[in-house]
C-alpha cells in the first residue's frame, strides 16, 4: 500500500481510554501468564495504531507545515501526547509488578521492561501540562526554521536550497550565501534565544519536579541510556579531544593548502576541492533510479526492502516551500513500513543523507517481526550504527552518482566521518553545561558554546561574521532543541562504523553478516549488547578510539593517492 494511502483520521481519545483502561482491568487481574500474555498483546495492538496515525500525521505535518489540517492534527498531538503517555505507564505500571516477569522477558525483551522502568521515571500526571508546552515550544522552533525565506540572487531560498550556494567554486558566493543565511538567525536570534531559553526551563522544572537534580538527569533516563552514565561519556569527550581532535585539525589544515588559502574562513569550511566539491550527475529521480541499482546489486535483503520503500512511495526527499527543514526515518507498525524524508538541495550530502536514513529503514524493515512499539527501533545511538554503517557498505557503489569524482566523494565523506566526532562531543558538552546551569542569560550560553568550539573545533575562523563569533553557530542544530541530549549518540555510532569500515576492507562478507545481525535485534537490546552481537568494541573501552584512527589514515591517505595532482 502506498503511503498516500495509509488512512488517517483523528483518535477519540475518551474511547480509547476506556477501551485501554478496560485491557489494563483485565490484565491486572489474569489468572495466568498466558492470558496475561494475551492482554498485553491486545494492548499492544491499540498502542500500534496510536503510535501509526501519530507517525502518520507528523509525516504529512513535515511536508508541509502550511498545510491547516495538519497544523491542526500536530497541535492535537503535541496536547494529547502526554495523556497517551498517562495511559502507556499504567501499563508499564502492572507489567512491571507481574509474577511472571522471568515468561514476559522472554516474549518481550529484558530491554523493553528497562524502557518500561525508565518510562516511569520520566513521567507524573502534575508534568502533564509541562510536556505540552514543551512540545509547543519545540513546534515553534520548527516552524520557524520551516518558515525560512532567504533573498538571494533574485530568488527566495530556503534553509535547504540555499545550500549549493554556500559551496560555490566561487568564493565571493560562498560568502555572500552564508551572510543571507545566517542573516535570517540574526533577525531571528531574539526569537530562538526565547524559544531556547524556554525549552530550558521547562526542562528544568519538569526535573525538579520529578525528583531530580537538573535535566542531565532525567535527559540520559529519557534516552533510555541504561548501560553508560555522564562520567562514561565525559572520559569519551576526552579520548575525542586526545585523538580524533589533532587529526581533524590536519585535515583543515591540509584543506586550506590545498585550496592555496592564507586563512580557512567560515565559508571556506566545507568547499573542498579547488575544482569544486563533487555533486550528484543527476536529479532526485536519477538518484532513487541509481539507489534501485546499487541495492539490489549490494544484497538479496537490500534489494527486497528497496523495491518495497520505492513501490509504496515510502520517501519524501525533494526540499520544497513550507517543508520542515529536517531529516528522518520513521515507522508506520500498522502497516510495517518504514519512511523515509529529506530536503535534497543538488550537494554531495544528497547522497551521504540518502545511504544514511536507508540504513535506518533498513533496519527498521528487517525489524518488522517486533509487535512492541518501543522495540522497533533501538535506541539512539545504537540506530545510528545502523545508518552511518550503510554511508559505507554503500562506497562500490558511489560511481553511480558521482562518475569521475568518485575518489573526490570517497574522501570527502571518509574525511567528514572524523572532523564530524569532536563536532558532536561539542554539541554534547554544550548541552550538559547548559541543562547543569539553566538560569544562564542568552549571552553567556553563546559563550559557552564559542568556548567549546575553541576546545574541539579550533580551526573555526568566524572574524568576518560577528553573529557566529559571538557563538551562534548552534541555533541551526535542530536537535539542541527538539531532542535534548540525542548528538552524543552520532559519535558513539560513528565509531562504530569506522569499525564496520575496518572490518569490510579485511572481510566484507563478515562485516554484512555482523550487519544484518544487529539490524535483525530491533531495539531488543541495550546499546552495549548490540555493540558486542555485532562483533564490535565498545566506544567506551580504553583504546577504541585509538585503534580505528590508523586504518583511517590509510584509507585517506590512499585515495588521495588516487586524485589527481592538482587535487581535482
Amino acid at each position: 500500500m502506498k503511503f498516500s494511502d495509509f488512512y488517517y483520521e483523528r483518535p477519540d481519545f475518551l474511547k480509547i481510554k476506556t477501551e485501554y483502561n478496560f485491557l489494563l482491568k483485565n490484565l491486572n487481574n489474569s489468572i495466568n501468564k498466558e492470558e496475561e500474555y494475551e492482554y498485553i498483546l491486545q494492548i499492544n495492538k491499540i498502542r500500534n495504531n496510536i503510535f501509526s496515525l501519530n507517525s502518520i500525521s507528523m509525516i504529512r505535518h513535515t511536508i508541509n507545515t502550511n498545510d491547516k489540517f495538519y497544523n491542526n492534527e500536530n497541535d492535537y498531538w503535541n496536547e494529547y501526547s502526554p495523556y497517551y503517555k498517562e495511559l502507556d505507564n499504567k501499563f508499564y505500571k502492572i507489567i512491571l509488578k507481574s509474577k511472571n516477569r522471568n515468561f514476559l522477558e522472554k516474549k518481550l525483551s529484558k530491554q523493553f521492561f528497562n524502557i518500561a522502568e525508565n518510562s516511569i521515571k520520566t513521567f507524573h500526571p502534575n508534568i502533564i501540562k509541562d510536556l505540552q508546552l514543551e512540545n509547543n515550544l519545540t513546534s515553534q522552533y520548527q516552524k520557524l526554521i520551516a518558515s525560512a525565506n532567504i533573498y538571494f540572487k533574485g530568488e527566495f531560498k530556503n534553509l535547504s536550497n540555499i545550500t549549493p550556494y554556500t559551496l560555490n567554486n566561487n568564493r565571493k558566493t560562498r560568502k555572500e550565501a552564508l551572510e543571507a543565511k545566517y542573516n535570517f538567525f540574526k533577525e531571528n536570534e531574539k526569537k530562538i534565544d526565547e524559544i531556547y531559553h524556554n525549552l530550558v526551563q521547562i526542562r528544568d522544572k519538569i526535573s525538579k519536579k520529578l525528583g531530580y537534580k537538573n535535566f542531565v538527569e532525567l535527559g540520559y533516563i529519557r534516552m533510555n541510556r541504561n548501560d553508560y552514565n555522564p562520567q562514561m561519556v565525559s572520559n569519551f569527550r576526552e579520548q575525542v579531544k586526545r585523538y580524533i581532535v589533532p587529526i581533524a585539525n590536519d585535515l583543515f589544515e591540509k584543506q586550506r593548502k590545498k585550496l592555496a588559502l592564507e586563512t580557512l574562513t567560515y565559508y571556506d569550511q566545507n568547499y573542498e576541492f579547488t575544482t569544486g566539491n563533487p555533486i550528484p550527475k543527476g536529479d532526485v529521480k536519477w538518484i532513487i533510479e541509481n539507489g534501485g541499482k546499487m541495492y539490489s546489486e549490494l544484497s538479496k535483503e537490500t534489494k527486497e526492502f528497496f523495491d518495497f520503500m520505492t513501490e509504496n512511495e515510502l520517501m519524501d526527499l525533494e526540499t520544497k516551500d513550507g517543508k520542515a527543514s529536517i531529516g528522518y526515518c520513521d515507522y508506520i507498525s500498522k502497516y510495517k513500513s518504514p519512511f523515509i524524508f529529506t530536503n535534497f538541495n543538488g550537494t554531495k550530502e544528497d547522497i551521504a543523507i540518502f545511504t544514511h536514513e536507508v540504513g535506518h529503514a533498513f533496519q527498521a524493515y528487517r525489524s518488522r517481526w517486533i509487535e512492541v512499539p518501543e522495540l522497533n527501533f533501538p535506541t539512539y545511538e545504537s540506530s545510528e550504527i545502523h545508518s552511518m554503517s550503510m554511508e559505507f557498505f554503500t562506497w562500490p557503489w558511489m560511481e553511480l552518482f558521482f562518475k569521475e569524482n568518485t575518489d573526490k566523494y570517497k574522501f570527502s565523506h571518509l574525511g567528514k566521518a572524523i572532523k564530524f566526532i569532536p563536532y558532536g562531543v561539542t554539541v554534547d558538552h554544550f548541552q550538559h553545561k547548559i541543562y547543569e546551569n539553566p538560569n544562564l542569560t542568552p549571552k553567556e550560553r553563546k559563550k559557552i558554546w564559542r568556548d567549546l568550539e575553541k576546545e574541539y573545533l579550533p580551526h573555526k575562523n568566524y572574524e568576518e561574521c560577528d553573529f557566529l563569533e559571538n557563538g551562534g553557530w548552534w541555533f541551526q542544530q535542530s536537535h539542541i532543541f527538539q531532542s535534548p541530549f540525542y548528538y552524543i549518540d552520532y559519535t558513539l555510532a560513528q565509531i562504530c562504523a569506522l569499525q564496520f569500515f575496518k572490518k569490510m576492507n579485511n572481510n566484507r562478507e563478515e562485516a554484512w553478516q555482523d550487519y544484518i545481525t544487529l539490524c535483525d535485534l530491533g531495539g531488543t537490546k541495550s546499546f552495549l549488547e548490540l555493540v558486542a552481537h555485532a562483533n564490535l568494541k565498545s566506544p567506551f573501552d580504553s583504546g577504541t578510539v585509538e585503534s580505528i584512527i590508523e586504518d583511517i589514515k590509510k584509507s585517506l591517505d590512499m585515495i588521495e593517492n588516487n586524485l589527481s595532482k592538482s587535487y581535482t
